[in-house]
């Protein structure tokens, strides 16, 4: 079964830039679609970009422009390079399978201060 393993968050002041990395375990993680998602304290857990096995993307209203998702199928990682961040995009961010979820593990902070 495939495992995904969330890392590169940080502590970052508005404006600055994040990337984070995806890494999977697992033989078919080339042929799944994966999105990053992201939880904010006492909020609902929300997609925020999502890429194609093919690597075509999409993103939420709310980071377009701003994210661009991508991935390496050789390393087995999807990546979300995260610029001109704000305040309201402080998170923990997930990875996971698009279409068919897999548990979701521990995520990683994205803290963006002012």
């Amino acid at each position: 079964q495939v495992q995904l393993v969330e890392s590169g968050g940080g502590l970052v002041q508005a404006g600055g830039s994040l990337r984070l990395s995806c890494a999977a375990s697992g033989s078919t993680f080339g042929i799944n679609a994966i999105g990053w998602y992201r939880q904010a304290p006492g909020k609902q857990r929300e997609l925020v970009a999502s890429i194609s096995s093919a690597g075509r993307p999409n993103y939420a209203d709310s980071v377009k422009g701003r994210f661009t998702i991508s991935r390496d199928n050789a390393k087995n990682t999807v990546y979300l390079q995260m610029n001109s961040l704000k305040p309201e995009d402080t998170a923990i961010y997930y990875c996971n399978n698009y279409y068919i979820k897999l548990s979701w593990g521990q995520g990683t902070q994205v803290t963006v201060f002012s």
